[in-house]
């Protein structure tokens, strides 16, 4: 892409295009001496920067004027893509309507759908997939429009993409699952949502970590305990911890007793030979670590 230095009619028709001035858009196009679209350094077309910031009349102006709806960025991404994540469903639909590829992916794989998932605009996600959409695209490091749904914590978009074919457990490039990432984030109602669908109460990330384990090890009280629903592993997980030694690192007492509640073993040792009340003595959690001692003598007491 060959990119020549900017005049000032093309400053002026970027700045129309960006500030919605449909007036003085018209006007510098209809002078003649401006190429409908000019880019600036970056690539960025002047229907790039009027889909961005939602000017339905500019975009319309543009491409009857011959804009590409086509075109890219350096970075690949189009004027749909930013359409999309903006939420601007009028002109998502007009971009469509004169031939923008629905699936144009960036240099980094992402798509309009991913963006609009990511940004939580469930009528343009609807729309997206009605024209074609692919639901299980992924951007480069794997990670596909459930994934970054379930990482943000929008419910309605991950129901529709679920009931699309979305693959429920597709793993990001380090293995991480969407269920993997909601623990993470604390999203409850996207854990709950997911295990009902059938997704891996323990499909760990590459490095062992399982939701239940990321989960206790951030404090998420109420995901824990809609894993706990699904029986999930409380032994040593491959990186040699258990769910139970991530809550004692943290300090989070209600995790702790919960785990205790649902069988998980107090005297069980982690690979550097530390019980989960010695973890959390090191990390100075003394209350917790009076808890996990009396569970631990309690063990004893039982045999």
């Amino acid at each position: 892409m060959s990119l020549k230095k900017e005049s000032l009619s093309d400053v002026q028709l970027h700045l129309a295009a960006l500030n919605g001035d449909i007036s003085l858009l018209r006007k510098i196009l209809d002078s003649g001496k401006v190429h409908v679209d000019s880019r600036d350094k970056d690539g960025t077309t002047p229907l790039i920067l009027a889909a961005a910031n939602g000017h339905y009349e500019c975009v319309k102006e543009l491409i009857e004027q011959g804009a590409d709806p086509k075109s890219k960025r350096i970075t690949g991404t189009t004027p749909l893509f930013f359409a999309a994540q903006g939420g601007f469903l009028d002109i998502v639909q007009y971009l469509l309507d004169k031939g923008a590829p629905v699936d144009s992916l960036s240099v980094d794989g992402g798509s309009p759908l991913f963006v609009a998932c990511q940004c939580g605009h469930i009528d343009v996600v609807k729309e997206l997939i009605n024209r074609g959409a692919q639901v299980n695209t992924h951007m480069k490091d794997k990670a596909s429009p459930l994934f970054i749904a379930a990482q943000n914590g929008h419910y309605k978009i991950l129901v529709f993409l679920l009931a699309q074919g979305a693959e429920i457990d597709s793993r990001r490039t380090d293995g991480a699952t969407p269920l993997w990432i909601a623990a993470q984030m604390g999203h409850d109602h996207i854990v709950a949502q997911l295990l009902r669908a059938g997704s891996k109460v323990d499909a760990a990330r590459h490095d062992g970590a399982t939701p239940l384990f990321k989960a206790s090890h951030k404090g998420h009280s109420a995901v824990v305990g809609e894993l706990l629903k699904y029986k999930p592993s409380l032994d040593v997980l491959p990186n040699g911890e258990t769910a139970l030694h991530a809550a004692a690192f943290s300090g989070s007492l209600p995790v702790c007793k919960q785990l205790i509640a649902a069988g998980a073993n107090p005297c069980q040792k982690n690979q550097e030979n530390h019980t989960p009340a010695e973890i959390a003595l090191m990390h100075r959690y003394n209350g917790v670590a009076d808890y996990l001692r009396n569970c631990e003598n309690r063990g004893h007491t039982k045999k």
